[in-house]
Formats: C-alpha cells, structure tokens, sequence
C-alpha cells in the first residue's frame, strides 16, 4: 500500500535573479514547480511513501519535471503524451514598491487532458491518502470531470481523501470555484483552506473556528485545517479544535509555504500523529519553506523537529 499518492498540474518554474526583469534577465533558474508535488516532497522528506501522479508531454521538459521530482525521494507516476506542451511559469522575485509577479504560460498542457482512466488507477484506490487542490479542476472541463472521478475511486476504496482549496484568481471566479468544489466535497475527509478562500470562494463568515465547524457540519469532513498565516492555523477534528501558532521565520520564498504545511501535515498524520502534533509539524515545515529558494520544502525531519524543540512565537510574513 502506498502512504500517499498526489494528482496535478507540475510545471516549470523560471526566475531571474533577485531584483531582475524578466524583459532583461539573461540568466533564468530552472525549478519543478506545482502544489500537489510539493505536497508530495514535503511528505517525502518527512518520511513518507510519496508518489506523484500527472500527465506530462513525452519531451525533455516533461523529463525534467520527473528528475526535479524523484531527486526528492517522490515516486512518479505519470502518463506519457505525444500531445500538449509543458507548461511554465515565470516569477520575478523584488522588494517593495515592486513585489513579486508571477506570469502562467500554461496554455495547451499535456495535464489538461488528463482522464482518469489514464491514470494508475490501482494505485490511487491502493492508497492510504489520496491529495489533489483547486488548482486541478480549475484548469480544464476534463480535469474537473477527473478529479471527481479520483476522489471518488479513493473515497469508495477506503482511502482517507484531503483536497486543498488553493484558489487561484487567474483560472476562474469565485462564483465558478465554489460550484466545482462544493460538488467534490461528499468525497473529501479532510478539507484544508486558507481563511480569506473560506470567504471569498465559499462564502464562510464567522472567526476560523466558526469556518471549520462550519463546513465539517454542513458536508461532513473529519478534519477541516483553516490556515490564517501569521496567525498560524486552526484544525477542528471530531468535533475537537486545536490551533497552532506560526512559527518565526526570515522569508526567502514564500511560495510553497501552504503546500509545505500540507505535506508535513499528511506525513505525520500517516505516521499515525494526531491532529494537534500534525499541526506542529506543518507549521514547523512551512517556517523553514520560507527560509528555501524554489517551491519545494527541502528539508530534513531533524530540521523540523529542531524548530518544534526551540519553539517560537509567530512566523514573520
């Protein structure tokens, strides 16, 4: 039986050097970049069985992807395609008044024609967790239809199903995220979404606490984990709440921090950890994230249980 098995869009990600512009940069590093593999990293690095599953095109942008991948201890997984390109992104990293801007270049991606019966369907209903986000069905009609159909096969095979709400402004509106999620929510057992989602996509009022009981009342979740970023996290289970600071941190790269927390989550939950330690760990992980260039958490479980034993007050973002 695998730990964990993840679904989704990985791309490429390509920034300049600190400070530059892209119009102008003649150097652009070269990272694997996407939510569900950087869950499964984070797990990885953190011991557990984690496999990568996607659609890539059958090129060497789509090898590059795997290798960034498994040189973390991810399986992969992935149907090969004579069709659709790789698809990038592009971050330019750069203090205030600038900030940092991101621009997709995902058009015609091998993923978004991903059906399910594509995919290594033993494995997902042979997984302990099956994880996947907002971001999949958002960018197709046929991965919207496959994600369903995922959390579905895992949901009626037994496995413990977490979905990530991860709205993303520049695939669709919040009117369009809701009825696409709210439809995927029977088959979930463990909902994760950042505060501001849980109000802006799913219409949520009330403090975090009252978001996650809730949405575990209206559809059911065993576990709801509401993010609040300085502010740390809040995850209601069973009817249990259990909030858990931030931890401080000097940010390098934010991107990735949710998806570190996540990943560190699900590993220690699979280790058979409870919730509140879960927690812990997630938000030990996401600390160190920040202090990482790329997306990926590229840390040890020494590191993060380090952090856990100096303590700390709030994460700095």
């Amino acid at each position: 039986m695998t730990d964990l098995v993840t679904f989704g869009e990985t791309m490429l990600r390509l920034s300049p050097p600190r400070g530059e512009r892209l119009e102008t940069a003649t150097d652009l590093e070269f990272r694997a970049a996407g939510a569900e593999s950087n869950v499964a990293v984070a797990a990885s690095r953190l011991d557990a069985d984690a496999v990568w599953t996607s659609k890539l095109p059958d090129s060497p942008l789509g090898r590059r992807v795997v290798a960034g991948l498994r040189r973390h201890g991810v399986e992969t997984d992935v149907v090969w395609s004579d069709e659709g390109r790789q698809g990038t992104y592009y971050l330019e990293h750069a203090g205030t008044p600038r900030g940092t801007n991101v621009v997709y270049d995902r058009e015609g991606a091998a993923v978004t024609t991903a059906e399910f019966a594509e995919l290594p369907v033993s494995r997902v209903e042979d997984a302990e967790y099956v994880y996947t986000s907002g971001i999949t069905p958002a960018l197709s009609e046929t991965l919207e239809a496959t994600t369903a159909e995922l959390l579905a096969a895992a949901s009626d095979a037994g496995a413990t199903t977490a979905f990530d709400v991860n709205y993303r402004g520049k695939l669709w509106s919040p009117a369009a995220a809701r009825e696409s999620l709210e439809a995927l929510f029977p088959d979930v057992d463990v909902l994760v979404t950042a505060e501001r989602d849980a109000r802006e996509v799913l219409a949520r009022t009330g403090d975090a606490g009252a978001i996650a009981a809730g949405l575990a009342e209206e559809f059911g979740f065993e576990t709801v984990v509401v993010t609040r970023g300085e502010d740390g996290a809040l995850a209601r289970h069973d009817g249990a709440v259990h909030e858990q600071a931030a931890f401080e941190t000097d940010t390098l790269d934010p991107i990735g921090t949710g998806d570190a927390f996540v990943g560190a989550f699900l590993a220690r939950r699979l280790a058979g950890d409870g919730v509140a330690t879960a927690m812990e760990y997630g938000a030990a992980t996401a600390a160190l994230k920040r202090t990482i260039p790329g997306d990926v958490a590229v840390v040890t479980r020494e590191e993060v249980e380090r952090v856990l034993a100096e303590g700390g007050e709030e994460i700095k973002r």
